[in-house]
């Protein structure tokens, strides 16, 4: 689904809500065209039916209807605890927005459309969700609830890092990630929103610190936020061009054309290895192109909460 509007910064998170909410409807009403057909026939007041389950509460009537079993779900169940963690460091904020308009996001942009979309996906399933943000700091914790005020209050923290620019700030994110897997006690399926910049000679930390989050029977996704177009395929016009690092200030004045085969090539050999990395510590790894829309994020999530128990 695509969002046109501009949504200005100072607006507040009523309008990041709007957005996420409109995301999510978007994507179920697709729904009836995928593998998931009929989970959103009463998305929020049903579960579906776990073989083994008592059969006291499956709804028969809309068996009848889509041909699977559901349960009905009481507003005092919580069937899932999800924890968001958001990487807000300089380099997130590439490419420079000026707007909050969904055809032209940046990667902290799309992260924070996304981890709203999927709170509003948890807020409509009664599930509990907490929060992480971390740049060169541990920016903002908030434990795993599920209500209304809890919801609002972490749609403000997000609206906050729309509107607050960050230049030349660097992260440590295996630092912060250790400290986060401290504080999640309780199973939890964990999304994380980081576009993986760092030095070589954090990336042993990194992984450690990914290890981590896997203590406690966590389920743990990796969206990896790129723009594919920039980052990637490096897609510049043969112009001379100066390319300066958003976290560091260095910069260097090349013709992208000289350098592009190999460019790709290092880029390709590193997502390589990341992707075999995670493979190795059973994290699932996601390349989320803020080009694109929000369906492999929300489908990700539907997949990770059947596997999850949900």
């Amino acid at each position: 689904m695509d969002l046109e509007q501009e949504v200005p910064r100072s607006s507040g998170f009523t309008n990041l809500e709007l957005l996420a909410r409109q995301v999510v409807e978007g994507f179920i009403s697709g729904m009836h065209k995928s593998p998931f057909h009929g989970f959103s026939a009463e998305f929020a007041e049903h579960k579906i039916y776990n073989s083994g389950e008592g059969t006291r509460h499956i709804d028969w009537k809309l068996f009848a209807k889509t041909d699977k079993l559901y349960t009905k779900r009481y507003e005092e169940e919580t069937n899932l605890r999800c924890h968001l963690i958001l990487d807000n460091s300089a380099s997130m904020h590439f490419p420079e927005a000026k707007s909050f308009r969904r055809d032209s996001l940046n990667k902290i942009g799309f992260s924070v459309l996304a981890a709203a979309s999927l709170m509003h996906i948890l807020k409509r399933q009664r599930d509990a969700v907490g929060m992480s943000i971390y740049s060169n700091t541990y920016e903002y914790y908030a434990p795993e609830k599920g209500s209304e005020r809890h919801h609002k209050m972490l749609l403000s923290e997000m609206d906050n890092i729309l509107s607050n620019s960050i230049k030349n700030k660097t992260t440590d994110s295996y630092t912060y990630l250790h400290q986060i897997a401290e504080k999640l006690k309780r199973r939890s399926l964990i999304f994380l929103f980081t576009d993986m910049f760092q030095d070589d000679k954090d990336e042993a930390e990194l992984f450690e610190a990914l290890k981590h989050l896997k203590y406690n029977k966590h389920e743990v996704v990796l969206f990896h936020v790129i723009d594919k177009k920039r980052e990637i395929d490096f897609d510049f016009d043969n112009v001379p061009r100066r390319f300066t690092d958003v976290e560091t200030g260095s910069h260097i004045d090349l013709y992208s054309d000289n350098f592009k085969e190999s460019y790709r090539e290092t880029v390709g050999n590193y997502i390589g290895a990341l992707k075999l990395q995670c493979a190795k510590y059973r994290i699932k790894y996601v390349q989320a192109d803020i080009g694109e829309n929000f369906e492999k994020i929300l489908t990700t999530y539907l997949i990770e909460r059947q596997k999850f128990g949900g």
